[in-house]
């Protein structure tokens, strides 16, 4: 669980509502280093994600509402120096839009529920999409998938 998670209101792993909030209140909820991804579109260095080399089995969720966004098993080694993924974990959990910024041309990828920027998606990843999701790792929340098994047993008890 991420600090993010505590104080923030609108994250969640299971609510699928679509999340629409003014910047100041993002600014209100998100760490300084989640906003400046997420609501900046900024980038963080390459190399310095905690989840570049990351080989745990489980999911990865938006950081700044919680929407399930890969699994694992998506997840490969691009050797770009950020997260990658060859597909999102459903057609809803993504939002394409085109980015001409920096002199590029570029598909921007935002989380689905909460339109934070996540990174881009490029046609030079392996099958079977082709794809490589370029993710910045700081906006990433990441349940192994034997926790995730356990809340679910538990919430089957009760």
């Amino acid at each position: 669980m991420d600090s993010t998670e505590k104080n923030n209101p609108v994250y969640s792993r299971t609510d699928k509502s679509k999340v629409n909030l003014k910047e100041e209140e993002w600014k209100k909820i998100l760490s300084p280093d989640v906003y400046y991804i997420a609501r900046q579109k900024g980038t963080e260095r390459a190399w310095t994600s905690k989840f570049e080399n990351f080989k745990e089995i489980g999911t990865y969720y938006c950081a700044a509402c919680g929407n399930a966004l890969f699994k694992s098993d998506t997840k490969f080694d691009s050797g770009c120096g950020w997260p990658s993924f060859y597909e999102p974990i459903s057609k809803s959990a993504i939002i394409y839009l085109p980015d001409n910024t920096h002199g590029m041309v570029r598909t921007e990828v935002q989380c689905g529920r909460c339109k934070s920027h996540l990174g881009h998606v490029f046609e030079d990843g392996p099958p079977p999409t082709g794809l490589r999701y370029c993710i910045n790792g700081v906006i990433l929340d990441f349940e192994k998938a034997e926790a995730a098994k356990k809340k679910y047993e538990e919430g089957k008890k009760g």
